[in-house]
């Protein structure tokens, strides 16, 4: 479906914030409001929604009508998966023409405050990545100790070790990329769909030569809603690290080269 078209940035770099949505009614306008009170030339926000049953997209639609300049919308016809959302924000994005490319969730687990910082960081790497697990990083009070074990898990012994990564926060969703990384990474050879993206998106970056850098971020719990982080989703994920490992397991170059 069609996206209502942008107007590009007079001066300086153009950025683009990618937020995958699905019942974020609630949320959406309050990030909204706080990532255009950052002031930052050049920054618009490109929302995906899949179809969300509790109006989000005619939510995303009033915004774009209200900031046509700054706020965009792309309606996708059901819930695809987080994957398949980003890969299909992120090639709208660049598109439109984006230097930088964000990616965030829309339930303020992501503090947009940190946003100035990684778009000044660009000129010093391929991809920002907002971390819970560098010094100075860290999660909200109120998680349990379980779910706290079950992401140390994940990032620590099952994804990292078991891929060879350097990257402290494989899982994380909140990330700037550079234009060029994501069309050296070559979107289409990208398979995992659920919260797996993240760690393929890694794990690639990684093994194709370029440099991520990681700022501390204190990962804060939804403020409304209901979290989509299931047991079958975490057991989902963990499996697909499997796949990863298979899917790559030959050489790998830059898409284009």
């Amino acid at each position: 479906m069609p996206v209502n078209k942008p107007t590009r940035a007079p001066t300086g770099a153009k950025i683009i914030v990618v937020i995958p949505t699905y019942n974020e009614a609630d949320n959406l306008p309050g990030l909204i409001a706080e990532l255009l009170a950052l002031g930052l030339p050049g920054l618009s926000a490109l929302i995906v929604d899949d179809n969300s049953p509790d109006g989000t997209g005619a939510v995303a639609d009033t915004l774009a009508q209200r900031f046509p300049d700054a706020v965009f919308v792309r309606h996708r016809p059901g819930k695809e998966g987080l994957g398949r959302a980003y890969i299909d924000g992120f090639g709208i994005a660049l598109g439109m023409g984006a230097d930088y490319i964000i990616q965030m969730d829309a339930d303020f687990s992501h503090p947009p405050a940190a946003i100035p910082k990684m778009v000044a960081l660009m000129t010093e790497c391929d991809v920002v990545v907002g971390s819970r697990y560098v010094e100075g990083g860290a999660l909200d009070e109120r998680w349990s100790w379980w779910r706290r074990f079950l992401s140390w898990w994940a990032n620590e012994v099952w994804s990292r070790l078991f891929l060879g990564l350097r990257t402290r926060d494989i899982t994380a969703g909140f990330k700037c990329w550079r234009r060029e990384t994501l069309l050296g990474i070559g979107l289409a050879r990208v398979g995992s769909n659920g919260y797996a993206f993240q760690v393929e998106m890694t794990y690639l970056t990684e093994r194709l030569g370029y440099r991520p850098t990681e700022i501390p971020i204190y990962f804060e719990d939804r403020r409304i809603g209901q979290s989509k982080m299931s047991v079958r989703v975490k057991f989902q994920g963990a499996l697909d690290v499997l796949r990863i490992r298979w899917r790559h397991r030959g050489k790998l170059t830059r898409a284009g080269s």
